[in-house]
């Protein structure tokens, strides 16, 4: 991709997403430094948090954009949708084992929203879309469960697992969307959103 000059910023930690933007063989620079607090006020729909989460990494990031600058940021959920006497859930990043354990009990057997929102922003201009992939797991039996995360400890992932480690070869029976996304960049749309912003 000709970029015509410009510099693209990826404001993010992970190195997935880091992975999937260098895989459009275009040259960016990290910088992750942000003044923006991780929290929403309840009462918001589960599908626009991600969203607001990602508008919210791209306003806080620590200085003024200059010309011909192109931030990236984005944010990644997985939501367990309301029904069959669920109320919904949201399911971030797991405090320690025994909620890493938890979480993967509640998406056994069960589909689930992997929904990424990516916000690019430059001086002039500002765009966020969202992607959403639905994610079906096979009924996953304890042991399935404790092997995984004591042996790939999931605690910076949200709900608790990678769809490329182990979990997601074993237990993952169907995905309708994007791949990528559910690792954690839907890096098709954001192509396309890059080439509108160069």
């Amino acid at each position: 991709m000709d970029l015509h000059g410009k510099r693209i910023i990826l404001a993010s930690n992970s190195p997935r997403r880091r992975e999937l933007l260098a895989g459009l063989n275009i040259d960016f620079e990290i910088d992750t430094g942000n003044d923006f607090n991780e929290s929403i006020e309840t009462g918001i729909p589960f599908d626009e948090i991600p969203m607001r989460m990602s508008q919210g990494k791209s306003h806080g990031f620590h200085r003024p954009l200059s010309e011909g600058e192109i931030l990236i940021t984005a944010d990644t959920m997985v939501i367990l949708p309301p029904g069959n006497g669920w109320e919904g859930e949201i399911l971030g990043k797991p405090h320690d084992r025994e909620d890493a354990i938890r979480m993967l009990r509640d998406l056994s057997g069960r589909e689930h929203h992997v929904t990424t929102a990516v916000t690019l922003r430059s001086a002039e201009r500002e765009e966020t879309f969202t992607d959403t992939t639905e994610v079906w797991f096979k009924q996953l039996t304890d042991q399935e469960i404790t092997y995984y995360v004591d042996t790939y400890k999931p605690f910076d992932k949200a709900g608790s697992y990678a769809i490329q480690e182990w979990i997601g070869y074993a237990g993952i029976t169907r995905i309708d969307g994007s791949y990528f996304n559910v690792v954690g960049l839907p890096i098709h749309r954001l192509y396309e959103a890059l080439q509108r912003f160069l």
